[in-house]
């Protein structure tokens, strides 16, 4: 594909806007209505759903970058360990 099309095609995705509903049409209407009603709880426990289904993600995502950092951190204290005793056997022989 030339430059120009990719350009063309970039543009297009940036600057056209579709709208997209986040929400099922069922959840916003009783959602919508229950507000309207002075009664919050239904929309309430929906946003804490949301940030429930959204939060399991990260944190699945924060705790194998966790075990990943400390793995790699035992690892690497144990090239440390490994190059010392070679310094120190190195010493010993007189090389």
């Amino acid at each position: 594909m030339s430059k120009k099309l990719i350009l063309i095609l970039f543009l297009f995705f940036v600057l056209v806007q579709f709208d997209s509903s986040a929400q099922c049409a069922m959840c916003r209407t009783t959602v919508e209505s229950t507000i309207s009603n002075g009664r919050s709880n239904i929309a309430t426990g929906l946003n804490t759903g949301i940030l429930y289904l959204l939060s399991a993600p990260y944190l699945l995502v924060g705790a194998i970058a966790f075990l990943w950092f400390r793995q790699s951190k035992k690892e690497q204290q144990e090239r440390i360990a490994k190059f010392r005793i070679r310094q120190k056997v190195s010493q010993l022989l007189g090389q």
